[in-house]
């Protein structure tokens, strides 16, 4: 059993839907004070109703030094301390090499890898001034350890996360502030139902354990990294896949029976 963090305050970069939503709602059912952060305030308030009172939304975008700024401010005021940051704001449009423009890989370098930079940056003062902190940023399996056609700027961005975590552990270490970051694999989220049972069903066969993951299997991960008993593990990844980086081939599974 964790001990409680009630009345902490966690700020959660893209929020409003998907894995961040899932973080959100978490951290909120523990009774932290969670700030949901998105660039659409409609999505992001609609997420903080379903957490409670305890919960109110902002809207900002990481990539930009002013908004993660603004985006700390805003839970200073509200709350009167930022303890932990969930760095999950992150985009994954999809194109291949020959086709991928310059813009196009510097918009997802931006808000994946630059925006976890400004969104750490952000937050520093106040925890540094408090002299303890919970930094934890939602990498990927896809980059670190593996590749997908198409995702080539998103692998970059995910593995580049993981580069800047290991120092920046190692600088924050003297203020008692870590640096964590989850690495999910094939996650079910809202909106997946309309790819069609068939492709859900490939997925899950890559697999060992046969079904997708859920959001509340990264949103503990990431409560954990938030907890006093992670209070001396930093700079430190976890894989959440369901053993899906494990089998050396398809014929693996196969041999499974």
């Amino acid at each position: 059993m964790l001990k409680s963090l009630e009345g902490r305050t966690v700020i959660v970069t893209g929020g409003s839907k998907g894995i961040g939503r899932g973080i959100a709602r978490r951290f909120g059912k523990a009774r932290l004070n969670v700030l949901v952060v998105s660039r659409n305030i409609e999505e992001a308030e609609k997420v903080a109703a379903e957490i409670g009172s305890n919960a109110s939304a902002f809207t900002a975008d990481v990539a930009d030094q002013e908004s993660s700024e603004a985006m700390a401010q805003a839970a200073l005021d509200r709350y009167g301390s930022i303890d932990v940051l969930c760095a999950n704001a992150g985009i994954f449009p999809a194109a291949k090499l020959g086709d991928m423009t310059a813009a196009e890989f510097d918009r997802v370098i931006a808000t994946n890898l630059k925006g976890s930079f400004l969104s750490v940056t952000a937050v520093l003062p106040a925890m540094k001034a408090q002299k303890t902190g919970r930094i934890i940023l939602t990498s990927s399996i896809t980059g670190p350890m593996t590749g997908y056609p198409g995702w080539s700027h998103y692998g970059a961005s995910k593995a580049g996360q993981l580069g800047f975590m290991r120092t920046a552990a190692i600088e924050l270490a003297p203020w008692n502030i870590t640096v964590n970051a989850v690495m999910p694999g094939n996650i079910f989220t809202e909106g997946m139902d309309a790819l069609g049972a068939d492709y859900i069903a490939k997925m899950e066969a890559s697999i060992p354990m046969k079904r997708l993951g859920s959001v509340d299997d990264i949103a503990n991960a990431a409560l954990y990294f938030a907890s006093e008993e992670a209070g001396y593990v930093t700079g430190q990844s976890i894989v959440i896949d369901g053993g899906q980086v494990l089998p050396e081939s398809l014929g693996a599974l196969e041999a499974m029976g």
